[in-house]
């Protein structure tokens, strides 16, 4: 069974930023869709992001133009770059691959058959 892997939560303030990687074993980050989803104290699980194997993105409207996601091929490496943090941004981060090339249009969270444990991140206003 493949394993994704996530890194990089943390506690911070608003207005500050965060990088968090997301690495796999057995399966390829490089060649497949990975996504980003998130889930707030509480709340339901939805999704952020993705990416598929040629680099073609998808946003969720509620995050488009603070979070960024994108490929290290060099590291085997995928990583959400998230600006200008608010509370609302607080959660456990989850990072997941399709386990194909492809993406799915909508970042839905049955399209995507890896899960990575989560990370946490906390933003204190």
């Amino acid at each position: 069974q493949a394993q994704v892997e996530e890194f990089g939560g943390g506690s911070v303030q608003a207005g500050g930023s965060l990088r968090l990687p997301c690495d796999a074993s057995d399966i390829d980050p490089n060649n497949y869709c990975m996504g980003w989803f998130r889930q707030p104290p509480g709340g339901k699980r939805e999704g952020v992001a993705d990416i598929d194997r040629d680099g073609q993105t998808t946003y969720a409207d509620s995050v488009k133009g603070r979070f960024t996601i994108s490929r290290d091929y060099a590291k085997n490496t995928v990583y959400l770059d998230i600006e200008n943090l608010k509370p609302e941004d607080s959660g456990t981060y989850y990072c997941a691959s399709t386990g194909v090339w492809y993406c799915f249009g909508e970042i839905r969270e049955s399209a995507f058959g890896y899960w990575g444990q989560g990370t946490q991140v906390t933003v204190s206003s």
